[in-house]
């Protein structure tokens, strides 16, 4: 008895030795869409691409701006054209999350910077319009559709916490809806939501439980266009739905999960969430599942998959070492429960920094396969509001994509990394400088422009290929040379791949015998070559100092 239960050991051992290589038999099959991995576009959606120079001048927003303060002619139509182009397919983007697109204010303001229009998308006037500098509602539709043919899914940016500045354009909405003060000082949890981020930024009171009447300007607003009693029948059926007090918070809950419904998106990007109440983003999760799983029954034919409503927060200096919590100082936050998929990692461009690959690399996998286990991280090294980005004159741009792309977790690729976009532009006053004009002209006239994005789109195309690059267990399998490997079991296969860093131009000889057989038909990805496995290594003759394998 005792030589069979060896012998079933070692069955045993031997089977789960080999489990990741035999389940890797149809690794060139199309693998499942995973949110934990994702390969996410972020723009501003002014900035992008001007699809209609006709919807460039609207409210009489006409006055001269401080530079890059202003509408520049970036729309839905211009996205939609650059999906349908096939651009951010080349580039192996799955995710695009654009700034908010709802109207905002009609006016301007002057803090010190020169006069600013709403060009950013975060002061809104009305939840329940699409601002016309933006687009249409049919702009929005044509926009998902062919992004969904493109298989890629949509995130819409949510503003709860704030309207946009009171202008002369513009007044400030009722007492009962609004705080005025005091500025936020972020010195406890309390003085970090029942505050006001800026002067003149009317804080939205999302404590509150107290029943409200509709502001007057929007009643105004609603009845010159002639929708009000439409707006006014939609929010009776909310309200009896739900039961939710006619509280502030509540109303803008219904207005934002009317996009779920109504255009299909796949998600939200959540604007300055820690400002706002726990359970507000518990109660916006609870109305985001129930639009979008009304959505895929009324529209069964265009479901793309199982997943759920994706939500990723925005909890301005949240780290991935904390795991599931932000710590106020007074009290520590769990946003993960019952409400975000994932939070922005603040982090990582300062992992990025200051340790090497494998070090970032072995530590995200960790903290994601533990504290964060089931939920997500979004990494990214620029943005559109972080004056310290990783690479800001793009001396750079490989070695930018190489660490964001590879590492674990899921990549926000920002408008113009892939491009090597300037995010230092002369003239320009604090965040105006990260936001220019996508350098299109560059991408289509500049060889070294050229390139650098050959660069990024062979990394993302790897990356959208295979789930497990992003959500995939990390093993380093020799030091130097640099060589990984990562592996993601979903249901009965296995995604599988092994990536070889800052290795020597030309003959390069690997050890591989950790992830695949003998004689299996491997493809390089990067180089576009084809080599087979003897002896249990690979060589492999290219002129470039990385290898992207996976099975073929």
């Amino acid at each position: 008895m005792r030589n069979v239960l060896i012998l079933l050991g070692l069955v045993l051992f031997l089977f789960n030795c080999n489990v990741s290589r035999v389940s890797t038999a149809n690794s060139n099959k199309k693998k499942p869409f995973v949110w934990e991995g994702a390969n996410l576009y972020f723009l501003l959606t002014d900035r992008f691409h001007n699809g209609d120079p006709t919807n460039d001048v609207n409210f009489g927003r006409t006055a001269e701006t401080g530079k890059l303060r202003g509408f520049e002619g970036g729309d839905l139509k211009g996205i939609t054209q650059k999906i349908e182009a096939g651009y951010f397919t080349k580039l192996g983007i799955n995710a695009i999350w654009m700034t908010p697109i709802v109207e905002q204010i009609h006016g301007s303001i002057d803090e010190g910077t020169g006069i600013s229009y709403g060009f950013h998308g975060y002061w809104t006037k009305d939840w329940t319009a699409i601002d016309p500098n933006f687009g249409t509602k049919d702009d929005l539709h044509q926009l998902v559709e062919a992004a969904h043919k493109k298989g890629i899914r949509i995130l819409l940016d949510a503003v709860v916490n704030h309207t946009g500045p009171v202008t002369d354009k513009d007044p400030v909405w009722p007492e009962r809806w609004v705080r005025t003060g005091p500025p936020c000082d972020y010195t406890s949890f309390a003085n970090t939501t029942a505050c006001t981020l800026i002067k003149n930024l009317p804080d939205i009171k999302t404590e509150s439980n107290e029943n409200v009447e509709l502001p007057p300007q929007l009643i105004e607003k609603w009845k010159a266009e002639g929708r009000y009693e439409q707006e006014i029948t939609e929010l009776d059926a909310f309200f009896a739905r739900t039961g939710y007090p006619r509280a502030p918070r509540f109303y803008i809950i219904k207005w934002l999960t009317d996009y779920i419904t109504e255009f299909g998106i796949d998600g939200y990007r959540v604007d300055t969430v820690k400002h706002t109440e726990a359970y507000v983003w518990q109660e916006f999760r609870k109305e985001c599942d129930v639009a979008f799983a009304e959505y895929k029954k009324n529209h069964p034919e265009k479901v793309l998959d199982a997943n759920g409503f994706y939500l990723v927060g925005e909890v301005y200096n949240y780290g991935i070492s904390t795991g599931q919590y932000f710590d106020f100082g007074d009290i520590k936050v769990n946003y993960f429960d019952k409400a975000f998929n994932s939070l922005i990692n603040f982090q990582f461009k300062w992992n990025m920094a200051q340790q090497d690959e494998e070090t970032v690399f072995r530590n995200y996998s960790n903290y994601l396969a533990t504290d964060l286990k089931g939920f997500g991280t979004l990494n990214y090294l620029s943005s559109h509001d972080d004056g310290a980005p990783f690479d800001a004159a793009r001396k750079k741009p490989y070695e930018t994509a190489t660490k964001l792309l590879l590492a674990p977790g899921t990549s926000q690729m920002y408008y113009g990394d892939e491009s090597a976009r300037s995010l230092i532009v002369e003239g320009t006053v604090g965040d105006a400088t990260l936001r220019s004009n996508m350098n299109w002209e560059a991408i289509k006239n500049n060889p070294k422009t050229k390139a650098i994005l050959a660069h990024w789109q062979k990394l993302g195309r790897f990356r959208a290929n295979h789930p497990a690059v992003g959500a995939g267990i990390h093993k380093m399998l020799t030091q130097n040379p640099y060589v990984f490997s990562r592996s993601l079991s979903t249901g009965t296969e296995t995604d599988l791949v092994l990536v070889g860093l800052n290795l020597p131009k030309g003959e390069k000889t690997l050890e591989v015998s950790k992830v695949f057989n003998d004689g299996d038909l491997l493809h390089d990805a990067y180089s576009k070559t084809s080599v087979k496995v003897k002896n249990g290594k690979i060589t492999l003759n290219s002129a470039f100092d990385i290898v992207l394998l996976e099975r073929k």
